[in-house]
Parts: structure tokens; sequence; C-alpha cells
């Protein structure tokens, strides 16, 4: 772990990356990059423009040898104003697209970043390993179970870098926080809580279907999904309240929070699930997830808790999210903001069986951007060509966005759910029915 965190440390954009926040003012590229050889360029296409994608690209732009060369999206208005936004940091225009596809025909294109909602993630990561291009796909790799394994099967058979975004994985902060959970100075861990209280989330308002907006290619937006009438509120940032095309909270916030629960505990998939919640705070308005859930992993020895609300900022530990490690001797609270331990309190009777008690460690804050560092990290890859050095490949956003999607399978049947590992199935014919999305519209389900 230390070796790892020193890796992370010693990034080519460190210094710069602990000065820049996700939100990054785009006009400031222009003061930052510095010409580089045309041969020491890395041409990147990005596919999905409005929110993490246009990120993930500001991100790598802030490395001399990127080069923009493509942008693929649905929305011609979105293309707009992303080119308009490159320009503030004089970045000529790219070439423009609608369908992904012909973007993956453009030899010009090293690199794709894939920033689309769920439902496409599998399809376009697919393509692209196809196509040669090396791929930073935002998380969760897929919006189900099955897409998930055919996206680890593409991804391991083949030579392509491929790089998740659940860029907490290149913070350091994190880092360290598993290289005490690890040290086993917590004591037998009994229970893991992750929990996302996202006060900030209002309903989503009843609203008419209306015509599809002027410059909106919606046929190819919907892709694989079931073709319905276009409404604002399953366009842009709405869709992850839709079963359609993303899994809620529990796979949105989920796959970040539970990753590092499923890293420090060293976990692989749970003996069962149970999941409670529902459509609490906003019963009628227009989502589809649950907006309160509560969702508990069986393991050997301990279990793992999630918990997400809407509309609601006092989480555990009076954070708005977080993850707890509560073992024998102390709990290890981590968030994005740093980590803390608090030690059990001193009693008469301390068992010194369950170890020496521990003092108490002050909050150690976050240190950098943790997004910054993670593109880095992936372009690191892509030119030593050595998948070793990912510090979220593949099989990471696999094994969370499966543990996430089981707990969503909980929620929909409503009953305690059984997985078996070397089946790759549950022990009910329910559950086994929601392992395999419906593909609609002409779009084939890739094959297992």
């Amino acid at each position: 772990m230390t070796s790892r965190r020193d890796f992370i440390k010693s990034g080519s954009l460190y210094v710069a990356a602990t000065g820049a926040g996700t939100l990054f003012p785009i006009d400031l590229l222009a003061s930052m990059r510095r010409p580089v050889s045309p041969n020491d360029r890395i041409q990147v296409g990005l596919i999905g423009c409005k929110g993490m994608g246009f990120s993930n690209l500001s991100s790598l732009l802030k490395l001399n040898e990127i080069e923009v060369v493509a942008l693929c999206d649905v929305d011609k208005n979105v293309l707009s104003k992303r080119t308009a936004d490159l320009e503030k940091a004089n970045i000529k225009k790219p070439k423009w697209y609608a369908d992904y596809r012909k973007l993956l025909e453009d030899k010009d294109i090293d690199v794709v970043i894939i920033g689309t909602p769920d439902h496409w993630h599998c399809l376009q990561l697919m393509d692209a390993v196809d196509a040669g291009k090396d791929a930073y796909c935002e998380k969760p790799i897929a919006n189900s179970i099955h897409e998930c394994e055919a996206m680890l099967q593409k991804v391991s058979s083949n030579d392509r870098m491929v790089q998740i975004g659940q860029w907490q994985r290149s913070q350091p902060h994190f880092v360290d926080a598993i290289d005490f959970v690890h040290s086993g100075k917590l004591g037998e861990i009994r229970l893991v809580k992750v929990w996302a209280y996202q006060g900030w989330m209002q309903p989503v308002p009843v609203v008419p279907d209306t015509g599809v907006p002027e410059g909106v290619d919606y046929d190819m937006w919907l892709g694989p999904a079931m073709k319905r009438p276009f409404n604002p509120n399953r366009f842009h940032f709405n869709f992850r309240w839709f079963w359609d095309y993303a899994g809620g909270l529990m796979t949105d916030w989920g796959v970040h929070l539970m990753d590092y629960a499923l890293y420090g505990m060293k976990a692989g998939t749970p003996k069962s699930v149970m999941a409670i919640g529902g459509k609490f705070a906003y019963p009628n308005d227009a989502s589809e997830t649950p907006d309160t859930l509560q969702t508990v992993y069986e393991y050997d020895g301990y279990s793992i808790l999630w918990e997400h609300a809407t509309g609601i900022d006092g989480g555990n530990y009076g954070r708005d999210h977080g993850i707890a490690f509560i073992g024998n001797n102390g709990t290890l609270v981590l968030n994005r903001g740093g980590w803390e331990v608090i030690p059990e309190n001193d009693r008469p009777n301390w068992n010194q069986d369950l170890g020496p008690k521990i003092p108490a460690i002050p909050l150690q804050q976050n240190e950098g951007n943790g997004l910054d560092l993670h593109t880095t990290n992936f372009i690191e890859a892509v030119k030593s060509r050595d998948s070793k050095i990912l510090n979220a490949p593949i099989e990471v956003g696999y094994n969370t966005a499966l543990v996430c999607h089981m707990g969503n399978v909980a929620y929909k049947t409503g009953n305690r759910i059984y997985w078996n590992r070397d089946k790759k199935m549950f022990s009910d014919a329910n559950s086994n029915a929601l392992i395999r999305p419906s593909y609609h519209n002409g779009w084939e389900l890739p094959k297992i």
C-alpha cells in the first residue's frame, strides 16, 4: 500500500492536481498547456459530453500531450456548448459525431472517454476495445450483471488499457485509510457502514411528455433502452433515477463508496443480500429508483450495510457520505474530506484478548484532486502499455458494480437473495430474471 501511495503522489501531475478541483475553470487550460512534439501527442475522442465526460476530458487536458480531436454527443446543443468551452482554452474545434460508432472508426483517435448514461457503457466500451482504442469509462461499468460479465471478459482478453472512473482509487488519503484498516489495529471488524445522504436532491417534478428537442437524436440516446416518448425527466442528469438507464443512488454513489468497503475488507461477493426501502421522501415525484434504501450484505464474520437517503444531509458520524470500519478496538471513518480513527471507550473490564487499545487519530485531510491523479495514472498506463499500474482496472469496476447491482436485485424482488459464486447465478428464479437486461430497437445484448 505504501508503494502504491508513493506511486500516486509521484505522478507527473501531482503538484498541479493538488490545487485544482473537479469543477475546473476551462479557460485556465490556455495558461497551463505547453506545446509538445506531434510524435508525443495522445489524441482523444469524447463520447458523451454533458457531465462527467467533459470533466474527465478537462482533467486529461491538463496533460500537455493530450489533444482532443473529436466530440460525440446525441445533442448538438451540447456539442456547441462544449466546443465553445474548449475555444476558451485556445483549443481548436474538434470533429463532431452523433453516432459513437463513427467516432470509433476515426483512425486519428488513440483514446476514448465514455461519459454516457449507464445503459450505454457496455456496448460502447466493448466496441471501443474492438476498435483498438484505449478507454476511460465512467462508472458504474454497466446497468446489469450480465453486461458487467461481458465487459470483464472482453477487456480481460484484450491488450487495451481500460481505466474505470472510480477516481477515489487514486486519492492518497483513501489509500492511507485502507492501509490503516489492513494493519489490523482496529481489531476484528464486525460491521462496515457505507452511506450517501444527499440533502441537495429535491423531488423530480412530474412533467408531461414533449416533442424531441431540436438538435437531439433521441433514438440514438435511447439505444438499447425501451422505446418511450421523450420526457425531459429522463434526459441528461436525471436519467440516473430511472431503471431503463441506471440504478439510482445504489449504483451512482454506491459504486464509489462500496468500492472502498470491499477494498478495505478484501471482500468478494456476499453470501446473501437483503434490501428494504422505497420512495419515502418523495412518493409522488417522477423518479422510479428508491430515495431511501438500506441494504445488508452478509459475509463470513461481518456484514456491510449500505444506506442512502435523498433530501437529508444528517448521515452517520455527522457526515453526509462515508465509510465506517467498525472494529473491536475502534472505528475508522472515511469520506472524501479525510479519515479519522475513533477508539473504543475506556472500560474497566477491557478484554485484552481483543487487542491493545488504540489512540484517537484526528482527521487526516484530503490531499489533492483524485480525478486528476486518476486520469494521470491512466495516461501513464497508456504510454507504458502496462495495465498493472492502473488504479481502477476493469476488475475493480466489475467487482463493485456486481455487488451494487445485487443490492438493487434484492430491493426489486423483496427477498433475501443468495449468490452462487461458481455458477454466477442467484438461487431463485425471480432474481436470476434480473441478471440479463432486455435490449431493444435492434441493438443486441453482448453474449457471454
